[in-house]
């Protein structure tokens, strides 16, 4: 422990983080550099400024990370078309290599030879933190104060809090019953009465959505512009892409869309429960398959799919550093040249509804697909040929007896 000086410390400035700040002063005697990111979660940040001052922290760094983690983090993920395990967005899976990126840049910055978070043993965000940062620079030491201490439970938590008059308040406030993290991209509720897998969640867990039952009875039409794959435009207002992001989860949240309630396989081998609001990546993810559906090639289009699940798993088990994730963004980011045009929809009651598609890049060709006479655009006997030639491998195991069934 003693070749320990100085760590960063990924700091929220909630009960864990800032047992974790008095832990790692006693514990290893060194020096603690906190790190705040803001990306979204809707919280404010900055009071984690005065709780680390408190405690003696001379480095503090509160970071607005928000236009980068949509613009470097979930637009290129959503060019994949990304799903995991057919379901989940992985909207907190896509925030820990930009946590890892900064506490690494950080620790260049200041000096430190160490890093540290809250995950715990049990979970994925351990393994993608410290992924990401040796990834990022090998030699860092990672401490992981869930793996070495013994305050396993809320209650020790609290009383180291009052033991070393750490500015928590142990009365007087509500404890949340679920796990909750929260970005641009969705919020995530991790046990309570989640860890019972027959058990339904509670209607008033929810904090960014309405219930389908009680949005609006009346749709709302949208219109998204898209240029190589990504949005850059709602209803033809420009905008960024924390500012796409921010304005589609308003908009999607007001339509009860993108409520998830789900059991994963964790990277560590258990299953876990969790539910998950992603209004607007859920709007994001259709709109993206439907401008994809007129301007990509089939066998791109095809590959693409073949390809995203083992891209959704290196992003969910925390290889978003690594070489093989970077190759496959080239070829997918490659794939959304053509990837331009507008996509309208219609929202209503916690659905989606793509209702038009138009590109000047369309491979559509109402000529050749129309049901009516199409001047000969398309020859209908060349089917027959066609046909045969697929046919005959099977038409060669009939004729030698060969029974499929």
């Amino acid at each position: 422990m003693a070749d320990v000086n100085k760590v960063v410390l990924a700091y929220s400035g909630g009960l864990d983080t800032s047992v974790i700040l008095k832990w790692l002063q006693d514990t290893y005697n060194c020096e603690v550099v906190t790190f705040t990111a803001d990306l979204g979660q809707g919280e404010e940040v900055e009071p984690a400024r005065a709780k680390a001052q408190a405690m003696g922290v001379k480095e503090i760094y509160i970071d607005d990370l928000r236009e980068e983690f949509v613009r470097d983090f979930v637009f290129p993920m959503f060019r994949a078309n990304t799903v995991y395990e057919g379901e989940y967005l992985l909207g907190t899976s896509i925030a820990r290599p930009l946590i890892a990126k900064r506490l690494i840049e950080i620790a260049n910055e200041t000096g430190a030879d160490a890093i540290s978070h809250g995950a715990t043993g049990k979970g994925n965000d351990q393994v993608r933190f410290e992924l990401g940062a040796y990834a990022l620079k090998p030699g860092v030491k990672v401490i992981a104060p869930w793996r070495e201490w013994d305050l396993m439970s809320r209650e020790k938590l609290m009383d180291y809090a009052e033991k070393h008059a750490i500015p928590i308040e142990r009365h007087g406030k509500k404890k949340s019953p679920y796990s909750m993290d929260a970005n641009l991209l969705h919020i995530s509720y991790e046990g309570g009465v989640l860890e019972d897998t027959w058990t339904e969640h509670e209607e008033d867990m929810w904090r960014w959505t309405v219930s389908p039952e009680n949005a609006p009875d009346t749709p709302q039409y949208l219109e998204l512009t898209y240029r190589k794959g990504d949005i850059v435009a709602i209803d033809g207002k420009e905008m960024t892409p924390a500012t796409v992001l921010a304005e589609l989860n308003r908009i999607g949240g007001e339509h009860g869309i993108g409520r998830l309630d789900i059991v994963e396989n964790r990277f560590v081998g258990m299953k876990s429960r969790g539910c998950y609001e992603t209004p607007g990546g859920t709007i994001m993810l259709k709109g993206h398959r439907a401008i994809e559906s007129i301007t990509l090639d089939r066998e791109v289009a095809h590959l693409k799919d073949e390809l995203m699940p083992k891209y959704a798993s290196l992003i969910y088990n925390g290889f978003w550093w690594s070489p093989e994730r970077t190759m496959l963004q080239q070829m997918i980011d490659a794939s959304q040249a053509n990837v331009n045009g507008v996509v309208r929809m219609k929202l209503y009651k916690g659905n989606v509804i793509i209702v038009g598609r138009k590109s000047d890049e369309s491979l559509f060709d109402a000529n050749i697909a129309t049901f009516e006479e199409d001047g000969g655009a398309y020859n209908q006997q060349d089917a027959a040929g066609f046909i045969k030639l697929n046919a005959l491998r099977m038409r060669i195991a009939a004729n030698k007896g060969r029974k499929l069934i």
